[in-house]
């Protein structure tokens, strides 16, 4: 009776982890590591981390290991990784005895550097892999909506995660055009509590400026169903005491409107560089927005105003990713052309 290999598919993202094993989410968990200033030992990783921040005293600190969709703390990274595995529950008696040995499909953003790459690899063989394949994530993100990335037919995908938008335009098992702006999730979180203060005089936090996002965040102002006002509440900048502003997703639709040019920008640009065979496809076929941030509203209407083409967002555009990653490793030999 020897170790059980058992596969499983990983999102690593910036912002949150997505691990699959047989066709069901098995983890879903933020990105972020709780650590003891004192001793540097990992005391929580995940939801109970994510408890912590921003609300923590002297002894405590809580990091993102992953920055911009690549490891900034490698140490961090791999605990919160080994972690995160751990917290899989065995299918059977044996795997709780004997343990697991883990084959890994893990989505990476198309424009990491060599060194970034082994990074996440060494991560993931340190927490505990046996056999791990890195595949780009535009391409799993493809795969998981549904598109058949083997046709010789073009389509475009921007998969808007925490750190970075990776926009790609792929046909033929590759990728043609390939745009990576560090403008994404974590960037209009920024822009949100900026805004807090230089307009309303508010300080406000990571956690209130994610909370404002989903409630209230908007791509434009102008809104089909517009969400109900939301009461926030921070520290007046000025005389220091709590303070409660009601925020019309409006004014967030203002304060995402550099972050957002951005995005457009890059847009542009990967459609320009798309050869023109390619361009009659994209005129077919549309563009297919996923990850977290595509989550905001109205930001299907505003890629559409900008470019004419139609505009389909993933049906699960957290989990786009992973059903990639999770359908590569049903056949590693069929999707051999995807591996990094």
């Amino acid at each position: 009776m020897g170790i059980v290999k058992r596969k499983i598919a990983v999102d690593l993202g910036t912002a949150n982890t997505v691990i699959m094993e047989d066709d069901k989410v098995v983890v879903e968990q933020p990105s972020i590591v709780a650590i003891d200033r004192r001793t540097e030992e990992v005391i929580a990783v995940g939801d109970k981390a994510l408890l912590m921040h921003e609300k923590t005293h002297e002894n405590i600190k809580t990091i993102r290991p992953l920055r911009d969709g690549v490891i900034a703390d490698f140490t961090a990274a791999q605990e919160m990784i080994r972690r995160f595995i751990k917290m899989i529950p065995p299918n059977n008696v044996v795997q709780k005895i004997m343990g697991s040995s883990w084959q890994m499909v893990i989505s990476i953003p198309s424009n990491i550097t060599e060194v970034e790459k082994r990074a996440v690899r060494e991560s993931a063989e340190q927490a505990g892999a046996r056999e791990v394949y890195l595949i780009y994530q535009p391409m799993a993100a493809a795969i998981g909506m549904g598109i058949d990335v083997t046709q010789p037919e073009g389509h475009m995908i921007i998969d808007i995660g925490g750190g970075t938008t990776d926009i790609a335009i792929i046909s033929n098992q590759g990728i043609v055009v390939d745009q990576s702006i560090r403008v994404a999730g974590d960037e209009f979180t920024q822009a949100i509590i900026d805004y807090m203060k230089n307009k309303h005089n508010l300080i406000i936090g990571e956690r209130i400026a994610e909370e404002i996002k989903k409630k209230v965040g908007a791509a434009i102002e102008q809104l089909e169903n517009p969400p109900d006002p939301m009461e926030v509440v921070g520290r007046d900048s000025i005389k220091g005491i709590p303070k409660k502003v009601t925020l019309h997703h409006h004014e967030v639709a203002e304060a995402l409107k550099n972050s957002l040019r951005v995005l457009e920008e890059a847009i542009i640009k990967a459609l320009s560089q798309a050869p023109p065979a390619i361009s009659a496809d994209l005129h077919k076929h549309g563009i297919h927005i996923t990850g977290g941030g595509s989550l905001l509203r109205g930001l299907d209407k505003k890629i559409h105003r900008l470019t004419g083409l139609e505009v389909h967002r993933a049906e699960n555009p957290l989990y786009a990713v992973v059903y990639g990653a999770n359908e590569v490793l049903k056949d590693l030999n069929k999707y051999e052309f995807m591996f990094v």
